[in-house]
């Protein structure tokens, strides 16, 4: 199973960038999806998931900027992110699993840096 996660770059406050993550090695339709972040120096955090059926949920902090869209056709997550501000840079994760809140795999990460 391989996810690669594409996207990431710098970008200045205010602005936004659309990451993507392409699944493979596994049947993508039946794996809830979701993305994490890591900012140095911090755990890992839960930013927002995708069910199979296309339910999604975000974590407080992303509500309203970030968007998580799914294309099963392209074996495909996305997440849309507005109104980037500094505080959001931070290597970004993909992650798939078959249960809802617990991932079997993950990617290796898309830096975004923002820029004041």
């Amino acid at each position: 199973v391989q996810l690669q996660a594409s996207g990431g770059g710098s970008v200045q406050a205010g602005g936004f960038l659309r990451l993507s993550c392409a699944a493979s090695g596994l049947t993508f339709r039946n794996y809830h999806m979701a993305w994490f972040r890591q900012i140095p120096g911090k755990e890992r955090e839960f930013l927002a998931r995708i069910s199979r059926s296309g339910i999604t949920f975000y974590a407080d902090f992303v509500k309203g900027r970030f968007t998580i869209s799914r294309v099963n056709a392209k074996n495909t997550v996305y997440l849309q992110m507005n109104s980037l501000e500094p505080e959001d840079t931070a290597v970004y994760f993909c992650a798939a699993g078959t249960i809802l809140t617990a991932y079997e795999y993950w990617g290796q990460g898309t830096l975004v840096t923002v820029s004041s």
